[in-house]
């Protein structure tokens, strides 16, 4: 696997339910993913003093980060691939890909890319080069 380890994470704000914010991110992960991943929850205060939580794992056990990402390639459409393809540079950075995954379609049990109060991800590809971290999201099935 040509990935060391990835990073999940999303802020849960005082408007939201916790548990469904959750439930979201745990979509995003294959259904056994509980058994190797702990999610940490943090408690956090705003910039205005509102309460907001903060759910993150980092999944480091090779054979979870290989289902995690079959289950975003599986999960996301052609449409989402095509467009993450051609912005790949824009989401690129020292190793890492930075995708951002609407939570609203998450806790439908849909993957669907969103810039607005995501559920992150941050997969750290054991190469650093961009090319090479591309010629592998192809070969996963990340990229057309």
């Amino acid at each position: 696997m040509p990935i060391a380890y990835i990073d999940v994470r999303t802020f849960v704000h005082a408007t939201e339910d916790g548990e469904k914010v959750q439930m979201a991110l745990l979509n995003t992960l294959p259904p056994d993913a509980g058994n190797v991943v702990t999610l940490k929850k943090s408690n956090l205060t705003g910039h205005h003093g509102n309460p907001i939580m903060l759910f993150e794992a980092r999944i480091k056990d090779k054979h979870a980060v290989q289902r995690v990402i079959m289950k975003l390639s599986s999960g996301l459409s052609i449409m989402d691939k095509g467009v993450l393809g051609d912005e790949i540079s824009r989401h690129l950075e020292k190793g890492n890909l930075y995708l951002r995954l609407d939570k609203q379609s998450a806790y439908m049990n849909e993957l669907r890319f969103s810039i607005t109060d995501p559920i992150h991800f941050k997969v750290h590809f054991k190469k650093s080069n961009a090319d090479q971290v591309i010629g592998i999201c192809r070969e996963l099935g990340l990229i057309p």
